[in-house]
């Protein structure tokens, strides 16, 4: 439900203002109260100069702002529309007590006001369903030493769970093999996330949502972010489509609309595809970090004010980051991050073979989102997490007895080499009763090829079943993954177990794929191609 947060914290800035009568019969006891006061005053007045620059990524300096007046800028929206069957369990803390982050930056491509209609152009689209185009999951690791984030092509195909709209109560029912960019349009952004944590079982905290209107504001604030193209590029064809951006060859600071063509371009940029224009969003955000982390203008009061401004009036957040104090204390932690350590990657992803134009998620997009689920830092440079065996998240529900869990049995060894292990559902299945799984029960249909085996269930109460079943046969837990595809807990008996009774798991591969495109946030070298048939 959207909302604004105008006197939320209103009791705090009213300790922090005013005299009172018992101070002025302290005496200079109270004059040193009073100034102490004042000097707390300025110092959460100072939190709302940086909010948005460390938001986004880092930023430095100070400014006096009125702290309240920003709160009533900020708007507010539900997390998660989904049912709770539907959603990631709640990211563990690692053995010190601390919690990685995962925020989802949504960009929409609403027209639902004069400017955002002039900006986004289709005029026939004016005031219609938004569209998520841009789609971005942040994670900071636990101990605040790196970022990752992982960019999802508009244009994914992929399952969209039931998402229930806050405010008029409509349901939106559950969709198979729809673009990604459609679930913005289901309620809010709430079901925008609720769709990232069902493909990735990725738990999200928060989410950030901008609008056309919102990159321009945003952008002029900044100032000029440095981008660079490696020839002349028109974003233009000859019916109409294209950015409109025009830059000569060479290094450019944009800022404004001509930011906002940076962010949309696809016709000129490399192959002309979502994924070159991910790739150049990328570029601007690397650039934008750098920017805000070293230029000496973002100490002025006035460059602070307009950027916080523009700040808390452009972008929608969840309820969890709904002032500025919850703000502030996010942009603590991003801060935390080096600029070297952070990681931009695309979700790998190939074409549908069916719809055009379309792409699906790769078994490299699943190890991706293994990596980011398990705290794995996709510069590799984590080399002692990364070794460490993952702990199993908390189920919602504790397992059952072991005679009370019902599990189906698969085989899945097949491969094109040497076919199918004939009666491994079978031994299986024997073996789990053996263990004291007395609902253990063979799967008949013909055996299927999964490479590693896995145990698959389809909600979060019978996520603790399946971590048990896991437990007593010796699979990790990176193995066992929520499914709608499955109607209870399955065991996916894979290649890697073609015999015996003991699994032996795999040896971990916790190399970030190269299909994942990274980008280092520090890397100053990078510089979009451009497309030729573009050129001017």
């Amino acid at each position: 439900m959207t909302t604004t947060a105008a006197d939320q914290e209103a009791s705090e800035d009213g300790r922090s203002g005013g005299d009172g009568g018992s101070g002025a019969g302290d005496g200079a006891g109270g004059a040193d109260r009073g100034t102490d006061r004042r000097r707390r005053r300025r110092r959460v007045l100072r939190w709302s100069a940086t909010v948005l620059s460390l938001v986004i990524l880092g930023g430095a300096g100070a400014g006096f702002l009125y702290y309240r007046h920003l709160n009533a800028n900020i708007k507010s929206d539900d997390l998660n529309l989904a049912d709770a069957k539907d959603a990631a369990p709640e990211t563990k803390a690692n053995a010190a007590g601390q919690k990685p982050l995962n925020i989802l930056l949504i960009g929409s491509d609403a027209r639902n006001t004069a400017e955002n209609q002039k900006l986004g152009g289709a005029r026939d689209t004016f005031n219609g369903v938004p569209l998520a185009d841009v789609q971005m999951l942040l994670h900071v690791s636990a101990d605040r030493s790196n970022m990752s984030v992982v960019s999802m092509p508009r244009d994914t195909l992929l399952d969209i769970p039931k998402c229930t709209d806050p405010d008029t109560g409509k349901v939106y029912p559950a969709l198979t093999r729809e673009i990604t960019n459609s679930s913005l349009g289901r309620g809010g952004p709430g079901c925008t996330v609720a769709t990232w944590e069902k493909l990735t079982d990725i738990h999200i905290d928060h989410f950030m949502m901008i609008d056309f209107a919102g990159v321009v504001s945003m952008a002029d604030a900044i100032g000029g972010v440095p981008v660079c193209v490696d020839a002349n590029v028109h974003s233009h064809t000859s019916d109409g489509k294209g950015s409109g951006l025009k830059l000569e060859k060479g290094t450019h600071e944009i800022k404004g609309k001509q930011a906002l063509q940076w962010l949309r371009t696809r016709y000129g940029f490399e192959d002309d595809t979502d994924l070159a224009r991910a790739k150049a969003q990328h570029m601007y955000m690397n650039s934008m970090v750098r920017q805000l982390r070293s230029e000496a203008k973002l100490s002025n009061p006035n460059s602070l004010r307009r950027l916080a401004e523009a700040a808390t009036k452009a972008i929608t957040v969840d309820d969890g980051l709904d002032s500025i104090k919850k703000m502030y204390d996010l942009a603590t932690e991003l801060q935390k991050v080096p600029t070297e350590r952070i990681t931009m990657t695309t979700m790998p992803n190939r074409y549908d073979t069916v719809q055009t134009g379309r792409v699906v998620p790769t078994d490299d997009a699943e190890k991706l989102f293994r990596l980011v689920r398990e705290d794995i830092a996709l510069d590799g440079k984590d080399t002692a997490k990364a070794t460490a065996s993952p702990s199993p998240t908390t189920p919602a529900d504790p397992a059952a007895a072991d005679d009370e869990i019902a599990v189906q049995v698969h085989n899945g060894t097949y491969t094109d080499a040497l076919g199918a292990a004939r009666g491994r559902a079978a031994a299986v299945t024997q073996l789990l009763v053996g263990k004291g799984f007395a609902q253990a029960l063979a799967d008949t249909s013909p055996a299927t090829s999964e490479k590693t085996t896995v145990i698959r269930y389809p909600s979060a109460d019978l996520q603790g079943d399946a971590q048990r079943v896991a437990k007593v046969l010796g699979i990790p837990a990176s193995q066992v993954k929520k499914s709608t595809d499955v109607s209870g807990v399955t065991l996916f008996v894979g290649a890697d177990w073609r015999s015996g009774s003991a699994y032996e798991a795999p040896e971990q591969d916790d190399k970030t794929p190269e299909s994942a495109q990274t980008m280092n946030a520090a890397d100053t070298s990078q510089c979009m191609h451009v497309d030729p048939a573009y050129t001017w």
